[in-house]
């Protein structure tokens, strides 16, 4: 048998630096940014009450999870895209792997795009340059991208040290900028008026339609939380402080979203989720240069995150790379993604879109990982198993073909429940489909084990 040590690293104790606070600053930052925001505007479509249900049932349910894939990395001192290698074998991981690089450089470059559409109102200020969206405004926001990319490339090359020092100085600045918002807000209309709004014909949003994408915006998360909770000291800090930091994020972040978009929509008379990013819902509310400073921040904390799990999928794919390259690579490739709302002409449709897919993927390698940890395997994954050639985790030349096959049945599960009116309306695609996947890889996994001892 061949060993392949150097291509896993496992987090021993005695390595572990982060703290529950840490986990719990994490998590927050994470989704204390502006694309919680510019969703919290989106499920605005729902009214103020059916956004509000949507939000916080998706968001539980989805951190749940969260909080069990951050117990596998606390147990294995593995990332994510290595623990993939249990169920779609060591080169089958790869794939699942592809994924998670592909989206959280998404996530990155839609965390950019708004934080430079917030440096083109501020070069406005100092410069008199015109606002992205008016003519000319390109200008400033292409500046504001590489400003953002350069500042994401220090903050690497300075190291983990600081990436945690943005983390826990954002934190508080944050908490403050939420609060102020609330103020701002409810100084401009009462909780009643809010609730009171009736989303335009045109712009109504089914309430499953909300919950799909709710569970694709918190599942991306799920996906790297093995790659922080590797390093956390304790259990707590790993599961519930990483629960409790994401879920306070997400609905402090997101319900301000929501109450602002329809604020602005009611002091406007103009619905238009187009104009729910942060950037220019501060300006529409009169927050000033202020606002937009805290909204760049946001973007650096939510994107220390974003960048770190996309570095750990591109070191899962290609081993013998640094973490550190790995992440200067993704960086960059990110600044370029940026770039697509420009060429596309709606942020909104690039985000809605790329809301769908995540959904479409995510849900169903969620839902095996975890049934295979805590159900099949029970929790025991021998860490010399996930780099051994021939070992369990082989399978096939290194794939586990049938669970590729149970993969793309979930995908299409999911194209064909996201079309029927009844689950639009009710309870979403995404949470059904994992439940499913889950269950028939529970009977696969029955019919194959019994199939090798016959």
């Amino acid at each position: 048998m061949q060993n392949v040590k150097a291509f896993v690293t496992a987090i021993g104790r005695d390595k572990r630096n982060m703290n529950a606070w840490d986990m719990f600053a994490t998590w927050f930052g994470a989704n204390a940014n502006n694309g919680t925001w510019f969703i919290g505007g989106i499920i605005a479509a729902c009214g103020l009450i059916g956004g509000l249900w949507a939000l916080v049932i998706a968001s539980v349910i989805s951190y749940v999870f969260l909080g069990l894939v951050g117990y596998m990395g606390y147990k294995t001192g593995l990332s994510t895209t290595t623990l993939t290698r249990a169920t779609f074998g060591i080169r089958g991981s790869i794939v699942p792997s592809l994924v998670n690089f592909i989206m959280f450089m998404g996530w990155t470059a839609v965390n950019t795009f708004i934080a430079a559409t917030s440096l083109s109102y501020i070069f406005n200020s100092l410069f008199a340059w015109p606002i992205y969206g008016t003519p000319g405004g390109n200008k400033g926001l292409i500046v504001g991208i590489l400003v953002m990319s350069i500042l994401h490339l220090l903050s690497i090359v300075t190291g983990q040290g600081s990436i945690r020092l943005i983390e826990r100085l954002g934190i508080g600045l944050v908490m403050v900028f939420v609060v102020w918002e609330t103020v701002v807000v409810f100084q401009h209309v009462s909780f009643a008026a809010l609730a009171k709004w009736v989303v335009p014909l045109k712009d109504r949003m089914p309430f499953g339609l909300a919950i799909d994408s709710l569970a694709a915006f918190n599942l991306a998360w799920v996906t790297s939380a093995a790659d922080f909770s590797r390093f956390a000291k304790t259990k707590t800090g790993a599961t519930t402080a990483s629960f409790l930091g994401a879920l306070t994020g997400v609905l402090s972040f997101a319900a301000i979203g929501l109450c602002t978009t329809i604020s602005v929509a009611l002091t406007t008379g103009i619905y238009n989720p187009n104009n729910s990013d942060p950037s220019t819902v501060a300006n529409e509310l009169g927050l000033g240069m202020v606002a937009m400073i805290v909204i760049v921040l946001t973007s650096m904390t939510a994107n220390a995150v974003n960048l770190q799990a996309a570095g750990s999928a591109l070191n899962n794919m290609l081993p013998k790379m640094s973490l550190r390259r790995s992440l200067v690579i993704v960086t960059i490739i990110s600044m370029v993604f940026t770039f697509i709302p420009l060429i596309n002409g709606s942020f909104l449709a690039v985000f809605t879109q790329f809301l769908d897919y995540i959904g479409m993927f995510l849900g169903p390698i969620i839902a095996i990982i975890l049934v295979d940890y805590f159900l099949v395997a029970r929790g025991d994954y021998p860490t010399s198993a996930f780099s051994r050639v021939n070992g369990p985790f082989w399978y096939y030349k290194g794939v586990n073909w049938p669970v590729f096959v149970l993969w793309l049945l979930g995908i299409g599960l999911y194209l064909g429940l996201a079309r029927i009116p009844q689950i639009q309306a009710t309870t979403g695609a995404t949470f059904i489909v994992m439940v499913i996947t889950g269950c028939l890889y529970m009977v696969m996994t029955r019919v194959l084990k019994k199939g090798s001892v016959d």
